[in-house]
């Protein structure tokens, strides 16, 4: 059927003509807007006069008993890409008909759960029981501030500066993966391993990741979601009308994801990736040293240049194009 969307994330042109486009090109401009949506941007942002105000939003709809939890934190994450502190969360729990006060109770203690861990505040939101979805669907908004009103986008990526990347590829897939298909995988893998990838799920903040890749002088940050690390180097890439090569050996990953995405059949590198920051920064070497004085994992993992997108592995450079339906929609168990 002609204009059929497919699972994931809408294309890349379908998302410029539909819905970008037409708001960008809006006669209504104000002066207080000083961020408005692009390809691969996660925020915007308004001047409020003392301060920028950072407000981006976001669903969960892969995930399933740790929603609540992961919401909160993604959102957060988008926010901390931006250079900014999280304030608080606005939150909309849909859920199907037959769903119980448990379920909707294990959600909100997931999300109050991540909002100390942050120190955040939720600040209201929307619940329902609809018939309109078949599982519950998580959205969040995150609301917050600069420091100083500085602000660093998406888009900010030069010609000649290091890609670095925070902690490892998949740290959210693996631990969707590992706490959804648990009965299956532990037949397939050690008890260890399975305990360490759900464990991920305690690891999928990036704002400190972000607040010290601030201080380093980042200009351009992108919190790594859909499409996995590669999809973010492209968009990243795409918003800054720029180049990139990347080294996928020099890319981290844990044993533990390699051996579960190995059994469900998908590639980490475009599996959803929350828990990893993308920067980019002209002393990548300083940045992956002042993160990891701080516990922080991270490397070196690409350039940045002045056109073309490719991505070398195990040796053989191709083009990096942009995988629209993340792996995790792709698992074959």
């Amino acid at each position: 059927m002609e204009g059929k969307l497919e699972i994931g994330k809408v294309p890349v042109d379908v998302l410029n003509r539909i819905i970008l486009d037409p708001i960008n090109n809006n006669i209504n401009k104000r002066d207080d807007v000083v961020i408005r949506p692009s390809t691969g941007e996660d925020c915007s942002a308004v001047d409020l006069g003392s301060e920028i105000c950072v407000l981006s939003t976001d669903p969960i709809t892969a995930a399933g008993s740790n929603a609540g939890y992961l919401i909160v934190h993604i959102n957060c994450n988008d926010a901390a890409s931006a250079g900014a502190e999280p304030v608080g969360m606005l939150l909309t729990a849909l859920l199907p008909d037959g769903s119980t006060e448990n379920d909707l109770k294990e959600i909100i203690d997931g999300a109050y759960a991540a909002a100390k861990e942050l120190g955040i505040e939720i600040l209201g939101g929307h619940t329902e029981i609809t018939e309109a979805v078949n599982k519950p669907v998580i959205s969040g908004t995150v609301i917050a501030k600069t420091k100083g009103r500085k602000f660093i986008s998406s888009g900010g990526a030069k010609a000649g500066q290091d890609v670095v990347m925070s902690k490892w590829a998949a740290v959210e897939g693996t631990s969707i993966i590992a706490s959804d298909y648990e009965d299956i995988l532990k037949d397939k893998i050690s008890t260890e391993m399975l305990k360490e990838a759900k464990m991920l799920a305690s690891s999928l903040s990036v704002v400190k990741d972000g607040m010290i890749a601030a201080e380093c002088g980042a200009t351009a940050m992108h919190d790594v979601t859909e499409g996995g690390i590669l999809g973010a180097v492209w968009e990243v890439a795409e918003c800054s009308n720029a180049g990139v090569e990347v080294y996928a050996d020099d890319i981290p990953v844990l044993d533990c994801t390699k051996e579960i995405c190995k059994l469900a059949g998908i590639n980490y590198l475009r599996l959803i990736s929350s828990g990893s920051m993308l920067i980019t920064v002209d002393d990548g070497k300083a940045l992956v040293e002042r993160l990891k004085a701080e516990g922080i994992n991270a490397a070196v993992i690409g350039k940045v240049t002045e056109k073309g997108k490719y991505v070398t592995i195990n040796g053989v450079r191709k083009e990096l194009v942009q995988q629209e339906k993340d792996e995790i929609y792709n698992v074959k168990f």
